[in-house]
């Protein structure tokens, strides 16, 4: 098995593809040590020093390591550990139904303005930004002001405030003119 890495606009951060599907649905980001206890992949990569957070995507891993911590040291840990549970064959999740998995399932009580909004989230940014490792996701629409989650390698990113300000806000203003404002929410 050959797994390939990636820069990413976010320089602790680094972009695994292990030529497999990781995620069939949805997209999971795990910030700590304790919130991996779901999943033996990330529990083994939060287990080598240095690794701060975790993000699952369909068929990507991104990784973002304390600032003090050097790619170069981390890397072949990170590899092995990614190569060793694909062999292996076990489950990314060990409980699906209990983990907090990001995807825009529109609901029968999504207004107008949120389902148009979940729908070019899914359409035009998630895609763009899952090709640099990250992912951004619906939270909620408030008076004007839609609230994103910043995941992966766009959580942290010095280029996330432009792309959330200049990108994202631009294009939801553009189409639907109930949009104001897009603001993070913060982890």
């Amino acid at each position: 098995m050959f797994v390939q890495t990636e820069p990413t606009p976010n320089p602790a951060t680094l972009k695994f593809l292990p030529g497999k599907t990781v995620m069939e649905e949805g997209t999971i980001f795990f910030q700590s040590e304790e919130s991996a206890d779901n999943s033996p992949l990330a529990t083994n990569l939060f287990a080598i020093r240095g690794v701060e957070s975790v993000f699952f995507g369909s068929d990507f891993i991104t990784i973002t390591k304390a600032d003090s911590s050097e790619w170069p040291i981390m890397k072949p840990a990170i590899l092995g550990s990614i190569i060793e549970h694909f062999t292996t064959n076990k489950p990314i999740l060990i409980d699906k139904k209990n983990s907090q998995l990001s995807a825009h399932t529109i609901n029968k009580d999504d207004t107008e303005v949120v389902v148009k909004i979940k729908e070019l989230l899914d359409s035009k940014v998630r895609p763009a930004v899952a090709m640099d490792g990250g992912d951004i996701v619906f939270d909620r629409y408030d008076e004007g002001i839609v609230f994103l989650h910043m995941q992966g390698s766009c959580a942290g990113c010095p280029s996330s405030t432009a792309t959330l300000k200049m990108g994202i806000e631009n294009m939801l203003k553009h189409y639907i003119p109930e949009v104001r404002e897009v603001r993070p929410v913060e982890a």
